[in-house]
């Protein structure tokens, strides 16, 4: 059987295409990347948040396409159930699929204040009153999950759907000099360190840095 076909775009900007390819990494997937150029018209008006219909990330396997990250996971689950993409245990499962949820639908302030950018440094960035909201949120989350789980990832020894949702965040973290306690900074390290992200960071470094204007996620 030919291998599943990943569309994704900007590596170095794009926080649902990394969650797309960490979970098809995650499962196991043999797939194959097609990476939408960023100077296409079409493209470039999805990253800036343009468009209408968010088509990126985009699985094509088995004679099935599949889009948006949160489907695409619940579709990996349902093929690979042994992967791991969900915790075994069915209240941890619906933990996982919760929180999964709320990074999907939720903190639009953080998004928009402080936008993925993989190589990008900005050391003492001033963070507003709405994202220091969702910060308090987020770390909240992990502090409870770690707490639950005993780590180093969200549900245990390995890593779930909730940390590849969460993977950009733990990103952003580091590009923006966002200060955490103890707990969660070592989880943001603990996913960071991860092979699959460390290979997608090393690739977002040689991606040409075109988005100057970028002004929120994609």
């Amino acid at each position: 059987m030919a291998p599943a076909t990943l569309t994704i775009n900007s590596r170095n900007y794009g926080s649902w295409s990394l969650r797309g390819w960490l979970l098809c990494r995650m499962a196991g997937l043999d797939f194959v990347e097609e990476v939408l150029p960023a100077g296409d018209p079409a493209t470039r008006a999805e990253l800036l948040l343009l468009s209408p219909s968010f088509l990126v990330p985009r699985l094509e396997h088995a004679g099935v396409t599949v889009w948006d990250a949160l489907a695409i996971a619940e579709y990996l689950q349902e093929r690979f159930p042994h992967a791991g993409l969900l915790p075994e245990e069915p209240v941890a499962r619906a933990h996982c699929r919760s929180i999964s949820c709320e990074v999907h639908g939720g903190f639009v302030n953080l998004r928009s204040a402080l936008p993925m950018n993989m190589t990008a440094r900005h050391s003492g960035f001033p963070v507003f009153s709405g994202a220091k909201a969702d910060i308090v949120r987020i770390t909240a989350i992990w502090r409870d999950c770690l707490g639950k789980s005993g780590g180093p990832f969200l549900f245990g020894r390995r890593p779930t759907m909730a940390d590849a949702m969460f993977a950009p965040i733990c990103s952003r973290f580091v590009t923006y000099d966002i200060a955490v306690d103890a707990t969660c900074a070592a989880y943001r390290d603990a996913v960071l360190a991860l092979p699959d992200v460390a290979e997608w960071a090393e690739l977002a470094a040689a991606e040409p840095q075109e988005l100057l204007e970028l002004e929120a996620e994609f």
